[in-house]
């Protein structure tokens, strides 16, 4: 029983380092500036998340929305952050459950072309965070099936 249980964990853990992608529950966003910042959301598998409920805080108020809307056919959404309110806004998009955050850090100056000064870009995960998320991952799928062949006993 025991042998059963361990093969079935490591073709578990063959599977998830040799098998393609997935990409039916991600999400990305991403945003461009010029005077407004423009969201733009989509399903990792690129179709836009037209529709999709958009929530802005402004730096300091995390709690009480600062502007809510919904991005257009293409996923996207477009605002005006208040330049008296320099810091990091953090941008909600969600539909379906699916969703993601993103910062946006403003300042009170403007860049060359008069537009505000937006700096940064999302964060992606770098190979080492990859790496944990993913042997955490086997970790609990072993530790559950040993549970579960534990109880039989």
């Amino acid at each position: 029983m025991r042998r059963n249980i361990l093969v079935a964990s490591l073709l578990l853990l063959l599977a998830g380092f040799f098998a393609p992608g997935v990409l039916a529950h991600g999400t990305s966003i991403s945003y461009t500036t010029d005077m407004a910042v423009i969201v733009v959301a989509a399903f990792d598998t690129g179709e836009p998340m037209d529709g999709a409920q958009v929530t802005v805080y402004a730096p300091g108020d995390p709690l009480n929305p600062w502007l809510t809307g919904t991005c257009n056919d293409e996923g996207e959404f477009l605002f005006v952050p208040d330049r008296s309110q320099p810091g990091n806004w953090e941008v909600k998009v969600r539909k379906s459950g699916h969703g993601a955050i993103m910062t946006v850090p403003v300042t009170t100056e403007t860049d060359a072309a008069g537009g505000l000064s937006i700096g940064g870009a999302t964060p992606t995960y770098t190979p080492a965070q990859v790496a944990l998320m993913s042997g955490m991952v086997v970790w609990g799928c072993i530790g559950t099936a040993l549970f579960f062949a534990n109880r039989r006993h």
